[in-house]
């Protein structure tokens, strides 16, 4: 080893503990803005390079660095996302966040020819800047500078692979495997692009769906989870569960109604406006069987629940589905279990003589 490389080794030595103490910032305050920004990632990670790592960099391109500070990756971060476009919204956070060294940083996205595919990832050199970590017993902490990858999660898999069989073991691959490579390359490349276009084409649809749903027009809209979701939204059965509500003075406790989503599916409902029709319908048969349900108990908490299942309740019963309708409604929102076929046969008696029963 000579003695230039020795040189920056004990210097990394003695530094290695303020690098430790930059990671430990480092890493908070990634998590910090992403957070602060509503930015969901896969992963924030970090890591110092270690002393034989760094000794084979120095082996091989030593005479590049004159003191450890010229080297820019000896700690390194990387946040890895789902999709393409989140890598410029978090790149954008982190402009504003870190002194960036545009000089050493390099956008690898944008160094391919047309006809190449490969190594795709957004690489900041970064020094913290004193508004986020001014520590006077520890002015190096703003002068140090750090790498910063920003990357999606098929660039990262790609990035490990092509390290992996690319030039890991230090063997020139034959042409034959390189191109097979790069194939892969550029279907990684297009199925990146894809993924975000659908995300982007799904949050368009929802929006509109909620637009529709929001001007009542119910409808122009497909019934589907998502547009169940954003009927939900709307609380349609809000006035309902009031008014169940008001015969004991209740309590109402939020619970999910993600479930009738299935009822109302085999209820043969094509849109929104199906459903919305059968609330209509049935709401005040709903409140009936909720009075001759609860007048005679003291029972002071109900379940957000109860307007919507009452509803599916007489829409069964007033079609003559009888106890096989209502046991397969409490097999649908609760699961199969032999207990919904009591609790169908008691329902079934209590509503028997309501005005609805003979419509």
């Amino acid at each position: 080893m000579d003695p230039h490389t020795e040189m920056i080794l004990e210097e990394y030595d003695a530094q290695l503990p303020l690098y430790r103490r930059l990671e430990r910032i480092v890493q908070i305050t990634l998590q910090d803005a992403l957070s602060n920004n509503g930015l969901m990632v896969t992963a924030v990670v970090t890591r110092i390079k270690d002393r034989e790592s760094l000794a084979g960099k120095l082996e091989n391109k030593g005479d590049k660095y004159h003191t450890l500070s010229d080297i820019t990756d000896i700690l390194g971060a990387r946040i890895i996302t789902l999709y393409t476009d989140d890598v410029d919204r978090i790149a954008a956070v982190m402009e504003q966040l870190f002194d960036i060294d545009w000089e050493n940083s390099v956008d690898k996205r944008r160094l391919h020819n047309t006809d190449s595919f490969g190594y795709n990832s957004l690489h900041y050199v970064c020094r913290m800047p004193k508004k986020l970590v001014d520590e006077p017993d520890f002015p190096q902490l703003n002068n140090i500078r750090f790498e910063l990858q920003l990357r999606t999660t098929l660039q990262h898999a790609w990035a490990s692979i092509n390290h992996d069989i690319g030039y890991k073991t230090g063997v020139e691959i034959p042409h034959f495997y390189l191109r097979q490579i790069n194939r892969l390359a550029g279907m990684l490349e297009m199925a990146d692009d894809e993924f975000s276009r659908i995300r982007t084409e799904i949050n368009d649809y929802r929006r509109r769906v909620q637009q529709l749903v929001q001007n009542g027009k119910l409808d122009d809209v497909q019934l589907d989870g998502d547009t169940f979701r954003s009927y939900l939204q709307s609380k349609p059965f809000d006035m309902l569960n009031r008014r169940i509500a008001a015969i004991n003075q209740a309590e109402i406790q939020e619970v999910s109604l993600d479930p009738y989503l299935r009822v109302f599916i085999a209820f043969n409902c094509k849109t929104i406006g199906d459903v919305d029709r059968l609330r209509q319908k049935y709401a005040d048969g709903a409140y009936s069987l909720a009075r001759h349900q609860l007048g005679n108990t003291d029972l002071d908490i109900i379940s957000s629940s109860v307007g919507i299942q009452n509803i599916c309740i007489v829409c069964i019963l007033a079609n003559g589905g009888g106890i096989i309708g209502l046991t397969r409604l409490f097999n649908t929102i609760n699961g199969n279990n032999p207990q919904n076929e009591l609790l169908a046969d008691m329902i079934y008696k209590q509503a028997k003589d309501l005005p609805f029963m003979h419509i």
